[in-house]
């Protein structure tokens, strides 16, 4: 459990990392789902944190298009 000043909490464990505890009040960062690949975030705009993956697995699909 990692605090991100007086307002986030992270947990990294086995390879994902997890926004666990924050004080603001929609909670989007806590409900988003564990990241692990490279790239990918979980922000928290009300605390102004940013949580990012680099240099983890490179995810299966980065783009589409026809």
């Amino acid at each position: 459990e990692i605090p991100i000043g007086e307002t986030n909490y992270l947990v990294i464990e086995d390879g994902h990392a997890d926004m666990i505890k924050a004080d603001c009040p929609d909670q989007i960062c806590v409900n988003h789902k564990s990241i692990s690949k490279n790239g990918e975030t979980i922000v928290c705009l009300p605390n102004k944190v940013i949580v990012e993956v680099v240099g983890g697995e490179e995810a299966d699909v980065d783009a589409v298009s026809n």
